[in-house]
């Protein structure tokens, strides 16, 4: 018997042994369990709303316009020169810039509707055959966007614009200030025509609208899409204002909803 004693330490190592090697294994496992565990609730966040026992859903898309007769106009007016060289381009440019700019105030424009969009400094070719190109001149352009929110000061002023030196304006381009509003309008009226069309759905199926299950908004939520009304002309008589034609302005809302029907 006393030869047999020293055989329970080793068991004793090997068991220890064995523990150690299974503890991270269990760790990993308990951390697996525990991901898996919360699983469940962040799928259950995406998973579709489900209709009440008996209940129907249907799923109605709906659009609805706005039409608004426009209260801002943006355009966009600058002057080129030319010169022999650089700096005269540049000089002659800034100095016809002045007097634009100068008319822009004096038309009541805030300086936060003012914006430079780009001076640009060009130079000249001539093109020759077989031979390399050579600069003429150079071409200086200062170009300015602005805003004008009474649309009926627009015409006298692009006419003050091109009195005071600008040879070139682009524009106008209308649009609504209180786009938010109208935008809201047109999403009340696409919700009314949703529940309309889902009222007759359910009539015809002898049940009746219970709620509303989900809201989702899609297509032309962004700029108002201006309606084919728009002209800009100069009238014969050269002491005539420009004529301008706003026309109107269309903001649409797109809404897709799902209703419950039921008896």
């Amino acid at each position: 018997m006393p030869r047999h004693a020293p055989a329970a330490p080793r068991a004793t190592a090997v068991t220890h042994t064995r523990l150690d090697r299974l503890r991270p294994l269990a760790l990993t496992l308990a951390l697996a369990l525990g991901t898996l565990a919360t699983m469940p609730a962040s799928a259950q966040n995406q998973t579709p709303a489900m209709a009440t026992p008996g209940g129907t859903l249907l799923s109605v898309s709906a659009q609805a316009e706005v039409r608004r007769v426009p209260d801002i106009a943006t355009l966009s007016t600058g002057v080129v020169t030319q010169a022999a060289d650089a700096n005269a381009a540049m000089r002659a440019n800034a100095e016809q810039m002045d007097r634009v700019v100068a008319a822009i105030r004096k038309a009541g424009i805030a300086e936060r509707d003012i914006q430079t969009s780009g001076v640009n400094l060009y130079p000249q070719y001539r093109h020759a055959e077989n031979q390399p190109p050579t600069i003429t001149g150079y071409q200086a352009n200062n170009t300015v966007n602005i805003t004008v929110r009474d649309i009926d000061k627009l015409g006298p002023i692009m006419d003050a614009l091109v009195a005071s030196g600008a040879n070139q304006v682009n524009g106008p381009s209308f649009d609504i200030d209180d786009k938010d509003g109208a935008l809201d309008e047109a999403r009340k009226a696409a919700i009314a025509k949703a529940r309309a069309r889902a009222e007759m759905y359910a009539g015809t199926l002898g049940m009746r609208v219970r709620r509303i299950v989900s809201i989702s908004e899609g297509g032309s939520l962004g700029p108002p899409v201006p309606m084919p009304m728009m002209a800009m002309a100069r009238m014969e008589k050269a002491q005539a204002d420009t004529s301008i034609s706003p026309g109107e302005n269309t903001v649409s809302a797109n809404l897709d909803v799902v209703f419950e029907l039921g008896q």
